[in-house]
């Protein structure tokens, strides 16, 4: 995993991930860039 978002509640976090997976690529990248440069996985950080 190279992206997420915490949400407190599971409405409101399914909705986000619609959204997501609705992006172009470009725009998926674009966020991730913004979120973590460097695409280092952060499994073990969650």
């Amino acid at each position: 995993m190279v992206y997420y978002e915490h949400f407190s509640d599971v409405e409101t976090a399914i909705k986000r991930e619609k959204q997501i997976k609705g992006l172009s690529r470009a725009k998926k990248e674009k966020l991730i860039n913004n979120f973590n440069l460097e695409w280092k996985f952060l499994n073990d950080e969650i």
